[in-house]
């Protein structure tokens, strides 16, 4: 049995089988105890989890093969492991390369698409070829996810697959996400919206089914690290991912550095702030940057900010 109590798993079946009415599925009502013993351990989690859980198992049993945009980040991770858990083979993970996306992302993505056992696609694009993408205005993203489910056109027809769902959860519908109209021009798919999850419910159950990343911080393309109205440089890109790739081998965890014209700003958890008042480290993250090509090197006192390439984006310079 899954409930310590039977009054509250006849709670839980009724929310179930109105679920499964709405979606006229008369053969998952019969077979729902079988569905939630394939993705969730024991011991279960709390019951409003299960619910949700249950409705993203049933998204992707009614599209039948799915083929995910997958960066290796814990909401498209969860998509996968689901679709995979009830599609097998016909749950398909594809990860657009770029020079936008770093390299340790990349090792990731492959890393945990074998932990998974999905079959992984790498689609090579380039959106430095994108004129509207290296201008860097406010619908930069658009531009690059108009490219990325581009990309799928062809998959799709190769692979016979053609539903595309990516990791949107219910937070991100509150960001500045132009991406998320290219998704609704290329009738990408959302479960994680569909079924109600948070990012908190996304980091709750991953911890749950034990994925290695669950509790890996936000992660976001290069071309974020550059602000608004400047233009998107091969040597931008590569800059910033060697800069961040020495704060992290200092032990930050949440780390952007924003590249404002030479002008290194770095971004790191409030909690992690304190470590900067180590002089001999701050002495190596200095040198480390300024050999980059930083002509300074500045720490924000804001922390890290989602967005925070986006902030004075009009003067073009931190003042």
């Amino acid at each position: 049995m899954f409930f310590s109590g039977k009054a509250e798993g006849v709670i839980f079946w009724e929310h179930v089988d109105n679920w499964a009415n709405s979606l006229h599925e008369a053969a998952h009502k019969k077979s729902r105890q079988k569905i939630i013993m394939k993705i969730l351990p024991f011991p279960m989690p709390p019951l409003y989890l299960q619910e949700k859980t249950v409705k993203l198992e049933y998204i992707f049993q009614e599209m039948g093969a799915v083929l995910v945009a997958f960066s290796g980040g814990i909401d498209s991770t969860l998509v996968l492991k689901v679709a995979h858990c009830m599609l097998g083979k016909k749950a398909v993970a594809v990860v657009a390369v770029s020079p936008t996306l770093p390299k340790e992302e990349l090792e990731d993505v492959r890393r945990i698409s074998l932990e998974i056992g999905a079959e992984l696609i790498m689609a090579h694009t380039n959106q430095l070829e994108i004129p509207s993408f290296v201008r860097n205005d406010d619908s930069r993203c658009y531009h690059c996810k108009t490219d990325l489910y581009g990309i799928f056109e062809p998959i799709k027809q190769t692979s016979g697959i053609n539903v595309v769902v990516d990791g949107t959860n219910l937070d991100d519908l509150s960001d500045d996400r132009p991406g998320l109209r290219a998704a609704r021009e290329y009738a990408v798919r959302s479960p994680l919206v569909e079924s109600g999850f948070t990012k908190a419910d996304v980091r709750s159950l991953a911890q749950h089914l034990g994925l290695s990343n669950w509790d890996k911080p936000a992660a976001a393309c290069l071309s974020s690290r550059v602000p608004r109205g400047l233009v998107i440089t091969e040597m931008n890109l590569r800059r910033v991912e060697q800069a961040e790739r020495i704060l992290k081998e200092e032990g930050f965890r949440q780390v952007r550095v924003r590249d404002h014209e030479g002008i290194a700003r770095i971004e790191v958890a409030q909690q992690e702030i304190e470590r900067f008042f180590d002089e001999e480290r701050r002495q190596r993250i200095t040198e480390g940057l300024k050999g980059l090509g930083f002509r300074w090197v500045t720490l924000d006192l804001a922390g890290y900010q989602v967005g925070g390439g986006n902030l004075g984006a009009a003067e073009n310079t931190p003042t």
